[in-house]
């Protein structure tokens, strides 16, 4: 691996203390990324920056940036313009608060850097404000200029490290009242037997976080996708995703649900498991499909691979396992 490169190097000013660091990034994409071909064809496809009058290709320095004033007229900015009234051009990360960390609503976050003093020098100071911000809980909130945007960021201590955590302003989180289909805090979800079994199905679920269980699981199949297409493997398409639950099977869906999550449903997969050693002549018994849920049916058509099973209501799901057992 290679050294990091800051992305962003000025100095973290709050009262008389300046503690010049480098930003670098926290974060990684692990995204498989794909070039454009014509169908049919080897050959590449290129985006071009191109003079809608002429038709010129146009190079990246001729470019400059226009604001649209309406009208289809546009204002002409030039980047030195854009960089004589961009506050913070001292490079610098004004602090205006430290405020609890507990306070911030986890919308506000938008990327996560890392912040690391530019010099032997300034280690000091740097431990010295982590240390002090780490004692308190407390968050530094300023705002600093990075590529030609300001950001509104707060500064936390993370273990040996101070991390920088770009923010979103207030007026660029929109207001959930503008949703539709809300319900609102009044509004009563289900029944207290419900409330219950959904509380406890949460509680069963529980575990600590550990951000090292997930995976982009997406990514590895895309990977397979590409690594079976190039040995001419045969592509297997994913499962369909379940049906919404409806109001009327909900209880019975959590309950389900909290006994799988207990360990219940590996007892009755046992218990399956001892009965089916016994072979019974004659014809196989029918399973009773009259108390299941639509969901539940869903998933029993996903195994037998009943087609069309995702448009189907609740008696042809029925009508249709049972033909296909």
């Amino acid at each position: 691996m290679g050294v990091a490169r800051a992305i962003w190097t000025g100095s973290i000013a709050f009262g008389l203390v300046s503690i010049p660091v480098g930003v670098f990034s926290a974060t990684e994409d692990h995204t498989i990324h794909f070039h454009q071909f014509q169908r049919g064809t080897s050959d590449r496809v290129r985006n071009k920056r191109v003079n809608e009058r002429t038709g010129r290709e146009v190079e990246f320095d001729e470019i400059v940036k226009g604001a649209d004033v309406g009208d289809g007229e546009h204002v002409i900015v030039e980047p030195d313009e854009l960089d004589s009234v961009a506050p913070g051009r001292s490079r610098s990360l004004e602090i205006s608060d430290f405020v609890d960390l507990d306070e911030i609503d986890p919308i506000y976050f938008n990327r996560t850097y890392w912040l690391a003093p530019t010099g032997d020098e300034y280690a000091r100071p740097y431990a010295l404000l982590r240390q002090a911000m780490s004692a308190t809980n407390r968050a530094a909130i300023g705002t600093f200029v990075m590529r030609g945007k300001e950001y509104l960021a707060a500064i936390r201590a993370d273990g040996d490290v101070l991390a920088l955590q770009t923010l979103y302003f207030a007026d660029e989180v929109r207001d959930p009242a503008e949703l539709d289909n809300v319900p609102g805090k009044r509004a009563k979800g289900g029944s207290d037997k419900e409330l219950d079994m959904a509380t406890g199905l949460i509680e069963s679920m529980s575990a600590p976080w550990k951000p090292e269980r997930y995976r982009d699981s997406y990514q590895d199949r895309v990977r397979k996708l590409i690594e079976d297409k190039r040995k001419g493997r045969e592509i297997v398409t994913e499962s369909e995703p379940a049906e919404p639950t409806a109001m009327s099977d909900l209880l019975e869906a959590l309950q389900r649900s909290v006994e799988a999550a207990r360990g219940g449903g590996k007892k009755d997969a046992a218990k399956k498991k001892e009965g089916g050693g016994r072979k019974k002549k004659g014809k196989p018994a029918q399973p009773d499909l009259s108390s299941a849920s639509k969901s539940e049916l869903l998933a029993m058509a996903r195994e037998l691979k009943v087609s069309g099973r995702s448009s189907m209501n609740r008696d042809q799901l029925v009508d249709a396992l049972r033909a296909a057992s």
